[in-house]
């Protein structure tokens, strides 16, 4: 559904407020995950370790921002501290992906670039934290690169495999994450190594597998934030199944662990939505956007709102949505996904189509492919569009916005016999995936003469 393009005036009201908002926000804990759009759960990166230093038991944001002061004073007075310089930089990057302020990535970059100069070889940390901010920024070659380099000096570095898994997993290289994520347990143990596993043990279809490895992650974690993490996965995995039920006391567990955890709001948020509480879904995302205003959650609200009649309120969301990705761009982050995810179904179909095919041009996920694939649709291109959709189902992943995608296509293609099956597929995996997309795939399973 197209919406009208936001002036350029209130344009530039909306990017005030996201600037604001940016600048006060509350940062969550080190186990934050930004969920994405499309009613699903995002291509979002799982955190990496906490940079040396920071405070992993505080989910205040004064815990982080009292480290970058003290790493700040202590560089003042020993500017040559390459190490100091690292951590600066690993910091920074933990700054913009707790508060959703990507303004914070040119810091990181002029730190770890300091770090490197002044240690050009053997600087792990630098080349792990570099790594760290190229994936941050969605350059996944870059960050496989630096994860390269850290580990040929210091094999077990947790940071450096950590951005290894993630880098493969972004670029589409399943296998070869796997395998990566298999040896960070093996060599380094612990919650990063666990829930890059889970991730993609459910990127290859096998959620059970996921669903044993965050179990363990769950029973060895102690530390409040860590909890708060694994139970928000576990969520996570459980809402993607249509277990709402599941989902629901996970992310109880979550937030008593860690009050007001935003991943676990959001979460919880977007299981309210799916069973069609919808008046306590929008009072829980707006907590979630005051915070944390990034495309995802934003654009979450807004189908939220749209579901129920709201249009000029959703129209507000989109356009913050919008908003937010120019300023990310600026600060030297593709964004290219988000673009396509938001304006196929809310704005710029043409637009979406534009950004899906540069994010499919840097890499192959089963996300990227989806996205294009739904974009192509979008723009009236459905016999083009379906061998993406192959493409996002290869490794074995299933789910339900992807088959609702798939499905759509298929319908308008008129392989009514297919449109049904992964129609009814998508329902039956995860009846209220999208508050906006699942009532579409309701309608259309009505016009081709089938129920759910």
């Amino acid at each position: 559904m197209k919406h009208p393009r936001t002036p350029r005036s209130a344009r530039g009201r909306l990017a005030a407020a996201v600037v604001t908002v940016l600048l006060l926000a509350c940062a969550v804990t080190i186990g934050g995950l930004a969920l994405g759009g499309g009613g699903g759960r995002a291509p979002a990166l799982v955190p990496a370790p906490s940079p040396p230093d920071v405070p992993v038991g505080r989910g205040a944001a004064a815990g982080l921002t009292g480290t970058v002061n003290a790493l700040q004073a202590r560089l003042r007075e020993r500017p040559g501290d390459w190490s100091g310089w690292a951590q600066l930089g690993a910091a920074y990057v933990e700054q913009a992906r707790t508060t959703g302020d990507p303004t914070r990535y040119p810091q990181a970059e002029n730190a770890l670039g300091r770090s490197l100069a002044l240690r050009p070889r053997g600087n792990d940390a630098g080349l792990a934290g570099r790594g760290a901010l190229a994936a941050a920024r969605h350059d996944f070659r870059a960050a496989l690169r630096d994860a390269d380099a850290a580990l040929a000096v210091n094999p077990y570095s947790e940071r450096a495999l950590a951005v290894r898994v993630d880098a493969l997993v972004e670029l589409g290289r399943y296998d070869a994450a796997l395998a990566a994520a298999r040896h960070a347990d093996a060599v380094r143990p612990g919650l990063p190594a666990f829930t890059r596993l889970a991730y993609v043990r459910e990127l290859h279809g096998d959620t059970d597998g996921a669903r044993t490895v965050l179990d363990l992650a769950l029973r060895s974690a102690a530390q409040p934030d860590d909890i708060a993490y694994v139970a928000t996965a576990l969520g996570n995995l459980a809402r993607g199944q249509g277990q709402y039920v599941t989902a629901l006391r996970h992310y109880g567990a979550a937030l008593r662990a860690v009050p007001g955890h935003l991943p676990a709001l959001e979460g919880r948020a977007r299981t309210y939505a799916a069973r069609g509480q919808l008046g306590t879904a929008a009072r829980e995302l707006r907590e979630v956007v005051r915070r944390y205003p990034l495309p995802g959650p934003l654009a979450a609200l807004g189908e939220v709102y749209e579901a129920r009649g709201e249009r000029a309120a959703a129209q507000r969301q989109y356009a913050l949505a919008g908003t937010w990705t120019d300023l990310a761009r600026a600060n030297g982050v593709a964004v290219d996904l988000d673009t396509a995810l938001i304006e196929a179904d809310h704005g710029d179909r043409q637009a979406a189509l534009r950004a899906a095919r540069a994010e499919w041009g840097r890499r192959h996920t089963v996300h990227s492919a989806d996205a294009l694939a739904w974009a192509l649709h979008r723009t009236g291109r459905d016999r083009e569009a379906l061998p993406y959709t192959e493409r996002a189902a290869a490794p074995g992943f299933r789910d339900a916005a992807f088959r609702y995608h798939r499905g759509m296509i298929e319908r308008a293609l008129g392989r009514a016999a297919d449109a049904r099956r992964d129609l009814t597929a998508a329902l039956r995996q995860d009846p209220g995936f999208s508050p906006t997309g699942a009532a579409a795939a309701r309608s259309a399973l009505a016009s081709l003469g089938a129920g759910r």
